[in-house]
């Protein structure tokens, strides 16, 4: 029996249950075919594709990671021996190999069904610059499916693919994410290989993900990645920082209610007020930013030397074939050959500028929360007013990339109209899995089911999150006296770029002493085996590259070993040698260092 839904954990247990690949394969490959969304460029021929899937029919499902899944390729990346057309049947060419991403999903027997339509070179968040068609939305197919990668989205929404590969340079990995009821996974910049893929803009382009869930996501992500040095600009993934386990707390940033913009939208402001009420509710604060750094940053997307890098990607074939180039297309990009070295230049210190205004906010928040787009225009809208909407569309995504920002759009209502309501959480560069749980967390609760319209209204499948990554590149350290929140050495955390994670208290089983000497005034805390008492503390998290240097400036009598919380956990804290006790007052009744300074004044 066939599955209904093709996440990646009701598809294994299907095969489980005997279902063989050929047999689905052969299923979907006419699901495909009929495309009445124009979601497909092209498909492996069924006789090819079905030798894939038999070849597995006798092996262990068990025995691949993602044996037997079933995924899309945006055709601006290379399948071999399907041509790679970027949308634009002229410059097609049938690559030898595959892209190193597909490869890899491959290997690990995941099945490819063919390629997917798009925004033509990827240049558009909306689906309809394509001359293979306009792809239509899953859910209604009067409205955009979104861009640039409209097909990739549209085939998994569709029932017809587990998983799909898009693009992200401006939004292409997040938008159609929204529009369609899907997870959309914008990866941190480089972690995954761009050799095979037909650039937009080089130095900023991402492969990206659509799922119908986190956990999905995260299982393809944790497959997909890796470093490659055939490309210049992949890099190693590195620690992933703090994660956003159930009942801890977090801080999540929003802009100013001045500064969303749903461009008279009836529905979404509403929907988004209650998204950021969601959020608190699974352990966040929010917190009101001034999001005029993200915009500008924003802004500089289409006005500087990024469009001249699209028209760098293609500049030999759209200067002899420009006729061959989708008309809104070629006016995009032939406006990137008149900018000069020295607006290159401007633009690129004012981005600088920028980041350092927008890298502030990590400061104060955790994550930032936004809708993924402000609202959702019909095909005959955006073919009416193409430049004007597309730019609307990319509000809450221009500056994600040029900023080196992590994000995942995900599924958070459905309209009146029955169309999905999407947001997008962001982080730093790396911080794509604790992004992914947060995500998986926020499904679980909503209860929305993802995916096709036809499956609206399903419960999600209970899935456990892929485990993380033991090292998180992070170092929490209980602290006890001066560098608690407030006090004057807190700042020898906060410039290390550490995170107050909450306030503990020890267990009774330490002596507590206001130090001789100073300033600044310091406290010690010594275990004993009778006659202790608990202390008020605070954990803060820090990156393990600057733990040395916070040790290293800890003078004696004080250092860092092992505390017994309350709770039964032992962190890495202030202790205090014995030694050093001469003079000393013993603080232990009052239990707290802020209630011996408020004694003191």
């Amino acid at each position: 029996m066939l599955p209904t839904r093709l996440d990646l954990t009701s598809l294994a247990q299907a095969y489980r249950n005997g279902l063989k690949p050929s047999a689905l394969f052969s299923h979907l490959h006419a699901l495909a075919r009929a495309d009445e969304h124009h979601a497909w460029i092209s498909l492996l021929p069924e006789a090819g594709l079905l030798a894939r899937a038999r070849a597995l029919d006798e092996q262990d499902p068990a025995s691949l990671p993602l044996y037997g899944v079933p995924f899309a390729i945006k055709d601006n990346i290379d399948l071999a021996g399907l041509p790679t057309t970027a949308g634009c049947p002229d410059f097609a060419y049938t690559p030898a190999a595959d892209a190193q991403v597909v490869a890899r999903l491959i290997a690990a027997g995941a099945i490819p069904l063919g390629k997917t339509n798009l925004d033509q070179f990827a240049t558009g968040l909306n689906g309809t610059r394509s001359p293979y068609g306009a792809c239509r939305n899953a859910i209604d197919p009067a409205f955009i499916s979104g861009g640039s990668s409209s097909g990739s989205a549209v085939a998994v929404a569709a029932g017809q693919v587990s998983f799909s590969l898009g693009t992200d340079t401006a939004g292409s990995g997040r938008v159609p994410a929204a529009f369609n009821n899907l997870v959309g996974l914008k990866p941190t910049c480089g972690l995954l290989s761009s050799t095979g893929l037909v650039p937009a803009c080089r130095s900023i382009d991402t492969i990206s993900i659509f799922t119908l869930s986190a956990t999905d996501a995260a299982a393809v992500f944790a497959v997909a990645r890796g470093f490659d040095e055939a490309d210049a600009y992949s890099r190693p993934a590195e620690p992933h920082g703090r994660r956003f386990p159930a009942g801890e707390p977090f801080r999540f940033g929003v802009p100013r209610p001045d500064q969303r913009a749903f461009f008279g939208d009836p529905h979404n402001p509403a929907l988004f007020e209650a998204a950021v009420a969601r959020l608190a509710a699974l352990g966040g604060t929010p917190v009101e930013l001034d999001f005029s750094p993200f915009l500008d940053t924003a802004r500089l997307l289409y006005g500087g030397p990024w469009v001249a890098e699209r028209y760098h990607a293609i500049k030999d074939f759209i200067e002899t074939r420009p006729d061959s180039v989708f008309p809104v297309t070629r006016e995009i990009t032939l406006g990137g050959a008149r900018a000069s070295a020295v607006e290159a230049f401007d633009a690129q210190y004012r981005l600088k500028a920028l980041k350092r205004r927008c890298d502030a906010a990590w400061q104060d928040v955790d994550l930032i929360l936004t809708p993924t787009a402000g609202h959702h225009p019909t095909i005959a809208a955006v073919e009416a007013d193409p430049i004007r909407l597309n730019t609307e569309l990319g509000y809450y995504t221009n500056f994600m990339n040029l900023l080196d920002y992590s994000a995942v759009a995900l599924p958070a209502a459905i309209r009146p109209d029955g169309l999905p309501f999407g947001i997008t959480l962001f982080a730093p560069a790396h911080q794509d899995l604790p992004l992914l749980e947060l995500s998986a967390r926020w499904q679980a609760d909503t209860g929305l089911a993802p995916g096709a319209s036809d499956a609206l209204g399903q419960a999600l499948p209970d899935a456990p999150f892929p485990a993380p990554p033991a090292a998180d590149g992070m170092v929490r350290v209980a602290v006890c006296g001066a560098h608690l929140s407030g006090l004057p050495l807190n700042w020898q955390l906060t410039q290390r770029g550490a995170r107050l994670i909450g306030a503990v208290r020890s267990a009774p089983e330490y002596r507590f002493y206001a130090l001789a000497g100073g300033p600044p005034l310091r406290p010690g805390m010594v275990r004993v085996a009778d006659g202790g008492g608990s202390v008020e503390m605070e954990i803060w998290e820090l990156p393990a590259r600057h733990f040395g240097s916070f040790v290293a400036g800890i003078p004696a009598p004080l250092g860092i070993g092992k505390v017994k919380l309350e709770d039964g956990r032992q962190v890495c804290g202030f202790i205090c040698e014995s030694g050093g006790l001469a003079g000393a007052e013993d603080i232990t009744a009052l239990g707290s260092w802020r209630s011996w300074l408020a004694r003191q004044a």
